[in-house]
C-alpha cells in the first residue's frame, strides 16, 4: 500500500508510521516539520525492518507550497491508498486569555492544513482509497469538555464535520473518509493539555490502532466520527 502520514515526527503519527513499515510492501511517506525527528523515525524503521520503504518529507502543512509536494508524491507513489491527517497543534489557555490569533492558529493547524492536504492529494486517489482524519474527544459532541481547550476543541469539531461532508461528496468516486476522535494517549500533546496526567494508553498502542483502522476501517465505515477513548480525559 502507498501511505501518507502527516505529523509523523512524534506521538501517534510516529508510531503509526513504524507499524506500516513492518510490511516491506508498503511505501510510507512521513510528513513533518522537523528534519531531525524524521531522521530518527527513518533510522528506527530501518533498524526494525531494513527492507522497509519510508520516505521522510520535511514540509510545513500550513505555510509551504503544495505545488512542490505533489510532484514528489506523484513520482514516488503514483497513487495513494491511505492518507492519515494526523498533524496538529494545541493551545491551552483560559478562554479570556485566548486571542483570535490563537483560534486562527488552531483552525489553520487542525482544519485548514488537512483541507489543503486532501485537495492536493485527491487526484492521486482512486476507488478504495481511505482518508483518516485524526480528531479528538475534545471536539466530539456530548463529550466532557475541559477549561483551557476551547479553541482546540472547536477546531477539532470543525474537522469532524469536514470529514462527514467529504465522505458524502467523494462517495461516487469510491473514496472513503472517516475521523477518529481520539481520547488520551501518552503523547507530548496530552502532556501539554493535562500536565501531570498519565494515560492508560501508550502512544504505540494508539498508533497501531490508527494504522489497523486505516487498513480495514473503510470496509465497515464511511463518513463516521468514531470515539476512541477509555478514559476522560
Amino acid at each position: 500500500m502507498n501511505v501518507i502520514i502527516t505529523g509523523a515526527s512524534s506521538g501517534i503519527g510516529f508510531e503509526a508510521a513504524l507499524e506500516f513499515t513492518l510490511d516491506s510492501k508498503n511505501k510510507v511517506v512521513c510528513i513533518a516539520r522537523s528534519a531531525d525527528k524524521l531522521k530518527k523515525l527513518f533510522d528506527i524503521a530501518k533498524q526494525i525492518n531494513p527492507d522497509c520503504t519510508l520516505l521522510p518529507v520535511e514540509f510545513d502543512l500550513v505555510n509551504d507550497d503544495y505545488t512542490v509536494l505533489v510532484p514528489f508524491l506523484t513520482e514516488r507513489l503514483g497513487t495513494i491508498d491511505i492518507l492519515i491527517n494526523n498533524a496538529g497543534s494545541l493551545v491551552n489557555k483560559p478562554f479570556l486569555d485566548t486571542t483570535t490569533a490563537d483560534l486562527a492558529e488552531m483552525l489553520e493547524s487542525n482544519v485548514v492544513s488537512h483541507f489543503k492536504m486532501i485537495r492536493a492529494t485527491l487526484p492521486l486517489m482512486q476507488s478504495g482509497s481511505h482518508i483518516i482524519n485524526i480528531g479528538s474527544m475534545g471536539g466530539f459532541q456530548g463529550s466532557v469538555k475541559f477549561p483551557g481547550l476551547a479553541a482546540y476543541s472547536a477546531s477539532k469539531s470543525a474537522l469532524h464535520t469536514l470529514s462527514e461532508c467529504l465522505a458524502f461528496e467523494l462517495a461516487e468516486q469510491g473514496i472513503k473518509v472517516n475521523c477518529l476522535a481520539l481520547g488520551s494517549a501518552q503523547t507530548e500533546m496530552l502532556e501539554a493539555a493535562f500536565p501531570g496526567y498519565e494515560s492508560p494508553v501508550m502512544a504505540f498502542e494508539m498508533g497501531k490502532y490508527v494504522a489497523d483502522f486505516a487498513k480495514t476501517g473503510h470496509k465497515f465505515f464511511n463518513g463516521k466520527v468514531l470515539p476512541v477513548a477509555v478514559t476522560t480525559p
